[in-house]
């Protein structure tokens, strides 16, 4: 499978569109698809500086179009085909994200309860997952607040968070 880089917690060093098959405009700048050969690499949250990216292949456009939909409609659901990835632990904590239904969020406390963990493991495997958005990790937020996200404690990705969480119309976030 060889080996994966997570591109959400590198900061655009100007924009640089190469590593992306798509980027796809939003509201808060841009997501990033990522394909190599037949499979979904990453999806990656992207300040404004990127310009969206044509997908040239039929994944690419799939993931795209799909992205798109979402964006327009927070109840869409997503049908990409993701390759495993991660470990044992951090595929438990995206199947616990994945069960948080569009307009509610849990703590990493809740999550970790859930699968037998602590908030922090939480945290760290909701900063390594590869598929944004696919895989909510935005639903997940701190006992006192917003909390971080996508391995960022404010700035951009915390907008971004908020920005998912109005669209999904989470109450306390609308």
């Amino acid at each position: 499978m060889g080996v994966m880089t997570n591109l959400m917690a590198i900061p655009a060093m100007g924009a640089d569109t190469s590593l992306f098959s798509a980027i796809v405009a939003a509201p808060f700048g841009g997501v990033g698809v990522r394909t190599e050969g037949d499979e979904l690499r990453e999806l990656v949250y992207l300040p404004p500086e990127f310009a969206p990216k044509a997908a040239p292949d039929p994944l690419s456009k799939e993931a795209a179009a799909q992205v798109k939909a979402y964006l327009a409609d927070p109840d869409f659901v997503f049908t990409l085909p993701l390759p495993t990835v991660g470990t044992p632990h951090q595929r438990k904590v995206w199947d616990a994200i994945n069960a948080i239904p569009r307009g509610a969020v849990l703590t990493y406390g809740d999550v970790a309860r859930r699968v037998g963990s602590a908030p922090r493991a939480v945290g760290q495997a909701c900063g390594a997952n590869w598929y944004p958005l696919v895989i909510p990790c935005h639903r997940v937020t701190a006992s006192g607040g917003i909390g971080g996200f996508a391995r960022h404690d404010g700035g951009f990705h915390q907008n971004v968070k908020r920005w998912l969480l109005r669209h999904e119309r989470v109450p306390g976030y609308c």
